[in-house]
């Protein structure tokens, strides 16, 4: 029975793959606009049904291909600082890979650009939130584990994800360009006189603190 049950997991995995890899090839040449479910049901050889079973809709399944590519480039970022002999080699490796890895990616090059993907932008810009969360995330592990006397490793973290991610929107300049220019930034970052303004989450403790006093609730 295990052996049966293995077997359908690895299917139904396989089939996953064949959807989200038909779904970017799609949403590369019709953007998201002009992605239909019966267009990928019909690159892969199912039913519609098929396709809604696996992912719910529409805006599930294009999150799936985006989550596929996330995951990737995670994986390529966590091994480049890994590998890296000091911070500010990995924080400038692990930016060349992601800026190459980007422009080297059909998709992504194409929600980049004035094709009919660009209508996927929002995905990692305005609604890109799992995006820069993953990525603040994997770049704040990196910092504690490394430097556990940095006074704000989440502050640090959130500047890179998002300078980098810039260089994503509005490239400009070679991948070790945009390196460059993160690198330059976090180093400025890790200098032991480097004064860290006031995080979101410290200033919402404040604003409670002074919340409880004004009302007469005890801390």
């Amino acid at each position: 029975m295990a052996q049966i049950t293995n077997h359908a997991d690895r299917v139904r995995a396989s089939l996953r793959e064949q959807l989200l890899d038909a779904t970017t090839e799609l949403l590369t040449e019709s953007g998201y606009a002009g992605l239909r479910m019966a267009d990928v049901a019909a690159a892969v050889g199912v039913s519609r049904q098929t396709v809604y079973n696996e992912f719910g809709n529409k805006a599930a399944l294009v999150q799936a291909v985006v989550l596929r590519i996330l995951g990737e480039v995670t994986e390529g970022i966590r091994h480049r600082l890994d590998e890296a002999g000091d911070v500010l080699t990995g924080v400038h490796a692990a930016t060349v890979y992601t800026v190459e890895h980007a422009r080297r990616n059909r998709l992504v090059a194409a929600v980049m650009g004035a094709r009919p993907a660009e209508d996927l932008l929002p995905l990692i810009t305005t609604r890109g939130q799992p995006v820069l969360h993953a990525a603040t995330d994997l770049a704040e592990a990196y910092l504690r584990e490394q430097l556990p006397d940095l006074a704000d490793p989440r502050f640090v973290a959130t500047t890179m994800a998002r300078l980098t991610l810039s260089h994503l929107v509005l490239p400009h300049g070679s991948a070790t360009d945009a390196a460059d220019h993160v690198r330059t930034v976090v180093a400025a970052l890790l200098r032991p006189d480097t004064t860290f303004p006031p995080s979101i989450s410290t200033a919402r403790d404040r604003r409670d603190r002074n919340h409880d006093r004004d009302t007469g609730r005890a801390p």
